[in-house]
């Protein structure tokens, strides 16, 4: 049974700078395009590197998140509401 092979990268190729208000911007071929909506760029040397941002799933968005004070507390609202009516059908 044949091992299915990695497939390669796209061969590099020169892609366009341009300006974008105060920004330089480069446009990306459509071949190395990212399948998300952010990316990570920092900076190797005279390289710079762009990684595609990867979403966090639920249980890391929550670690992230701070407790509440308690102040932020949701309030008891059962006082608020009216009684509730029996209904004849």
């Amino acid at each position: 049974m044949p091992v299915p092979q990695a497939s390669e990268p796209p061969p590099a190729r020169e892609a366009k700078l341009f300006r974008n208000n105060k920004s330089q911007a480069v446009r990306i071929p459509a071949d190395f395009e990212f399948p998300c909506e952010k990316v990570m760029i920092h900076q190797d040397g005279e390289r710079l590197i762009i990684e595609p941002m990867r979403r966090k799933n639920l249980l890391e968005v929550l670690a992230d998140m701070e407790p509440l004070e308690p102040e932020d507390h949701f309030p008891d609202i059962d006082d608020t509401l009216l009684p509730v009516k029996d209904i004849d059908l």
